[in-house]
């Protein structure tokens, strides 16, 4: 993803929500609204804990607000161990819906299938 702010944004919301796949995509465990810039500055939202924690080593989305320029996530890979969540083998959306002052501004749609390790002992 490479997007570029042209005013500094200093209200930034998001709504996540997570999809599993069964006869099309059905709301699964996650549903939450959060403010963005709020986070930034003081993490202690516990699923923005593992949703950033995804995406924070590919981005320049580390700081707070104001948010202008070029904002970029690349080269992003899902790595299971921080899913920190009991997600059974399935397809599954990350659907991110973005609000810039409380107008909807953009979609983030992440599709991956996940498979348990049912072999791997605790």
């Amino acid at each position: 993803m490479n997007s570029t702010v042209l005013h500094p944004v200093n209200n930034a919301s998001v709504h996540v929500r997570i999809f599993k796949r069964a006869n099309g995509y059905k709301p699964w465990l996650v549903d939450n609204y959060f403010d963005v810039c709020q986070y930034l500055r003081k993490p202690n939202h516990p699923i923005a804990n593992i949703i950033y924690g995804l995406f924070k080593d590919f981005s320049n989305l580390n700081h707070s607000c104001p948010y202008v320029g070029p904002q970029i996530v690349k080269d992003f890979y899902l790595r299971p161990e921080l899913l920190r969540l009991p997600f059974p083998t399935g397809d599954y959306l990350l659907a991110l819906q973005w609000y810039f002052d409380k107008k909807p501004l953009a979609d983030t749609n992440v599709s991956f299938t996940f498979v348990e390790d049912l072999m791997k002992r605790n």
